[in-house]
C-alpha cells in the first residue's frame, strides 16, 4: 500500500510522513507553548500551513531547476525582508520560503525587471512627506521628526529602494501563487488554512 499522500507538486508526491517529519522539526524548535496543541482544530491548522510551506519550496525548487537558478549569490534574507512590514506583505508561508538562499536567487531571478518610476516616487513622497525625515534631537535624550519635509531629491535613493522593494515583493507573491496554482494539488485534510470549504477554516465575515 502506497503511504498517504498530503499534496502533489508537477507530480511529485508529498507524504503525510513528509509533513509529519516537519511538524517534528518545528516542535523540536519551538517552545510548545507557542503552538497549537495537536489534534486540534489550530493543530490542524498548522499542519494545513506547513503543507503549504513544503509545496512553496518544492515549486521554488523546480522553478529554479527550470531555469538553471543556483543559490550562489543570493542575497541575505534581511535584504529582501528588512522588517516585519515586509513580512506581511508577502505572506507568512514566502516569507518563511525564503529562508532558503535557492528560494531568494529565484526572488531575484523574477523580480529582476521589477522597478519604480519617478513619477511613483514623486507621488509617495507627496502623500508621505515625513517619511524618511531624519530625525533630530530635541533635548533631554529625546529626538523628533523635522516639521518641515526633507526635499525629495535628498530622500529620492531612500525612497526608491523603499518603494523598489515592496514592488518586487508584490510581483514574487503574485508570480508565486500562480506557479503554485499551476503545479500544486492538495489531498483532502491538506487544504490551504484560508480555504472556506475546508471545516477547521474558523474566519467568517
Amino acid at each position: 500500500m502506497s503511504a498517504p499522500v498530503a499534496a502533489v507538486v508537477a507530480g511529485i508526491e508529498i507524504s503525510v510522513a513528509d509533513v509529519d517529519a516537519r511538524e517534528a522539526q518545528l516542535r523540536d524548535k519551538v517552545p510548545a507553548a507557542a503552538l497549537p496543541r495537536k489534534d486540534t482544530s489550530e493543530g490542524r491548522q498548522l499542519r494545513r500551513w506547513l503543507t503549504q510551506l513544503l509545496t512553496t519550496e518544492r515549486v521554488l525548487a523546480a522553478e529554479a531547476a527550470a531555469a538553471g537558478i543556483t543559490a550562489a549569490g543570493a542575497p541575505t534574507e534581511s535584504e529582501l525582508l528588512p522588517d516585519n512590514s515586509a513580512r506581511l506583505e508577502i505572506g507568512s508561508v514566502a516569507a518563511a520560503a525564503l529562508a532558503d538562499p535557492l528560494a531568494r536567487a529565484m526572488f531575484v531571478h523574477v523580480t529582476a525587471s521589477v522597478d519604480v518610476g519617478g513619477d511613483e516616487v514623486a507621488d509617495y513622497h507627496a502623500r508621505n512627506p515625513l517619511r524618511f525625515a531624519a530625525a533630530t534631537d530635541a533635548g533631554n535624550g529625546w529626538r523628533t521628526k523635522p516639521i518641515d519635509p526633507p526635499p525629495l531629491e535628498s530622500v529620492r535613493p531612500l525612497l526608491v529602494e523603499h518603494l523598489r522593494g515592496a514592488a518586487r515583493r508584490r510581483a514574487f507573491r503574485r508570480w508565486l501563487d500562480a506557479r503554485c496554482a499551476e503545479l500544486v494539488r492538495l489531498a483532502p485534510g491538506y487544504e490551504h488554512p484560508g480555504d472556506p470549504r475546508q471545516p477547521d477554516n474558523t474566519h467568517r465575515h
